[in-house]
Order: C-alpha cells, then structure tokens, then sequence
C-alpha cells in the first residue's frame, strides 16, 4: 500500500503552513495508521513512501524518453504521450479520438474528464518551495502516477496479479498507470482490477458543502463503536454503493452484539455430558457456505447471512439444553476462524475494573439479602458506565455496551 507522500496537494499545504513537507504529511500519516488500528485492518506487508523511490521513477521516465513514448516540453517537465499508447482507455473505456494535439494536463486531480498528455516529471517552479529533488532528468518532482507505478512494480514485480482503488481512480490515474507501466515493460501491468464504490451519507455523496462529510473520529466523537463501524463498512458489497445512515449504523451495532453475546453464551456453558451429533455437520455446512460466497467475488452479504442462520441454530440448541461445554468450544474455535475475515469479535478476554468489580459484587449481596432497590440502583449505575449485567443460572454476567 502506497503513502503518496509528495504531490501537488501535500506541497501546498506544508507551503501554506510554512513547515517541511515530511513534517506535513507525517501529520497524516499518522493519523491514517491510527485508524488502521481503531478499525481493526490488518497491516500490508510493505508501506512505501514515494519521496523514497524517486530514483525508480526516474529509471522509468528515461525508459519512456528513450522509446519515445514521453517527451520534454520547453520548461524542461516530461510528459507522456497518450496517443503513442494504442490501448489507453482500455480499463475505463475512455475514448481519446478527440484529443488535441499538444494537449496536456500538469496539475496532479482525482477528476478529470478529459483524455490529456499527463505529467511524468514536474520542472521545479518558485511554488514547489523546497520540494524538489537533482536527478538525471532535471531539477523537479515526480507526477502522481509515475510514483505508483514505480513503487508497485519494484515490490510485486513488472506484472502482478491484483490493483485495488476506488471507483474514483479508474480515470485518469488507473488508466495512467496502464500507459506508462506497459510502455516501460512492454508487458502485461495487472491480472484485475478491483474498484470499490462510493460511500454515502443519508442517500448522498458525501461533502463538505451539504455538511455530511465525516472522518472516522467525526463518528467515534458521535458515538459509534469502532466495530460496528467496521461492520457496516464491510456488510455491503465492495461494488454497490453504501448508505451510512443512523439506522444503519444502529442495526450495524445491533448485529455485532448478537454475535458477541453469541460468544459469551457458549463461554457460559459448564456441562461436559452434553454431547451433539449435528454439531460438526453445522460448523462443516456453514464453513462451507461461507467460503463458497467469500470466493464468488467476496460476496459478504450471503456469507454473513449463513453466519447468522448458523448462530440462530446454535441458540436454539442451546435454549433446548442439547449443547453442552466441548461442543461449545468446538463452535467458539470456529467463529475466531471466521472472525479472521470479519474482525469484529473481542479475541481476548476484557479485565473488568476494581471498582466495577466491586460494584457487582455488592449488587449481588444486596440480591442475596432482598434489597431489590438497591441491586436495581448499582445495574443502573453500571450501565451509565457501559456495564450491562445478565443474570443466568450461572450466576450474573456482564458485557460492554
């Protein structure tokens, strides 16, 4: 996964606050490996940063100088000459035909609707400030899409399997990184692409001027469980927009409680006579099913859906006293397998404070003793804390809500 740590954006910002361009983007990156954690997502083996790579990128410009397929413009930046490339447009379907002769595009965007000769090699300007490295192809910086295909290429090699993005990155920047990347190699770039769609908000693109632009720490200062938001973002299909919306993100919560409840129900159970025959026919029938989806094009909504009809029946068992503690184990070993995928489980077990500790201790000697008002005034208290008890035949339990 790439850090685009130098681009038109980051050199402005770090200019207009007057402080480095790595003290500027470490901010950010920061931040990012932040919610990397809050999120549950596991780490990519390698994280490269562009202003590490220039040397790479300036090998494949001089390859692109060299067969012709990029030129110097008179202020001494290189572009690259999309009508030299037979194939550009292939991924987005991009048609260039009406593309005038000289046209180019400098500036570094995410949008833009129309096919350009686009910038390799941006020439120094008194606007990069101190951004700028001394290389074989003049004093400069990079453009935004060499720097991903250099840094894809040195990690997986000149022809590799999958490209993730989002939709928004299909054109121009995929389509970019076709041209240069192919043209350099003369080989095959990607196997698939895989593109995933908007996220939305009450029904809308998400944006700053209608007020419904939110970041991570925006819903958490809300509110929202880190979980839960994980698994509402990972509910939907990577192709189908989703709408974030209140009662979704409610309902997001309510599924990941059933299943952590689900847990605590099967930690719970004491009885080792218990013996179920079906029990291995569930866990084989549901594994199945949801590999079954997860490997048809990572189709999460019917693999969460075997999950829950697998945990109903487990329930059902259970409420009818048919599962007892060694079936119970077989099915947690099961659900951390598929909590691998998911993420949204508490692997480990949570140590409850002192003073909470102390507080279900006392409610339960005031049970013990019938002082009903004062048991019901501490599980109130505890709740205002995030501390829900459940008294079972077992005794009491409790969870965070």
């Amino acid at each position: 996964m790439n850090i685009t740590d130098v681009d038109d954006k980051t050199i402005k910002g770090a200019n207009k606050e007057g402080i480095s361009l790595k003290e500027y983007t470490q901010r950010y990156e920061k931040a990012f490996f932040e919610d990397l954690e809050t999120l549950n997502i596991d780490r990519a083996d390698i994280y490269p940063r562009a202003t590490e790579h220039i040397k790479e990128m300036v090998e494949i410009i001089k390859k692109l100088l060299k067969n012709k397929t990029a030129y110097k413009s008179d202020d001494g930046s290189v572009y690259y000459d999309i009508s030299k490339f037979k194939d550009y447009g292939k991924l987005s379907h991009t048609e260039v035909g009406s593309l005038k002769e000289g046209a180019r595009v400098k500036q570094d965007s995410y949008e833009k609707e129309e096919a350009k000769d686009f910038a390799l090699w941006k020439s120094y300007t008194a606007e990069d400030g101190n951004v700028f490295w001394e290389t074989e192809i003049g004093r400069g910086r990079p453009g935004w899409h060499i720097e991903c295909s250099a840094m894809s290429m040195k990690y997986l090699g000149n022809h590799f399997d999958i490209h993730a993005g989002g939709i928004d990155l299909v054109f121009p920047h995929h389509e970019n990184e076709i041209a240069q990347s192919e043209a350099s190699t003369k080989k095959k770039f990607v196997n698939y692409w895989f593109h995933n769609e908007h996220l939305l908000v009450n029904g809308q693109k998400m944006s700053k001027s209608l007020g419904n632009f939110f970041t991570l720490r925006d819903l958490l200062q809300k509110g929202y469980n880190p979980k839960a938001i994980r698994y509402l973002l990972l509910s939907a299909h990577y192709r189908m927009q989703l709408n974030f919306t209140e009662e979704a993100a409610k309902a997001a919560e309510n599924a990941v409680q059933r299943l952590k409840d689900f847990m605590v129900n099967l930690k719970s159970l004491k009885n080792e006579s218990i013996k179920n025959n079906t029990i291995k026919k569930l866990i084989q029938k549901t594994k199945k099913s949801f590999e079954k989806e997860m490997n048809n094009d990572l189709n999460i909504s019917n693999a969460l859906a075997s999950v829950f009809e697998f945990a109903k029946q487990i329930n059902t068992l259970m409420m009818e006293n048919k599962i007892g503690k060694n079936d119970a184990r077989k099915i947690i070993m099961f659900m951390n397998e598929i909590d691998k995928v998911l993420g949204i489980l508490d692997e480990e077990e949570q140590e409850l404070a002192p003073e909470l500790k102390k507080l279900i201790d006392e409610r339960e000697k005031a049970r013990k003793e019938k002082d009903f008002s004062r048991a019901d005034e501490i599980r109130n208290q505890l709740k205002q804390k995030g501390i829900l008890l459940e008294d079972t035949k077992e005794g009491v339990r409790w969870k965070t809500i």
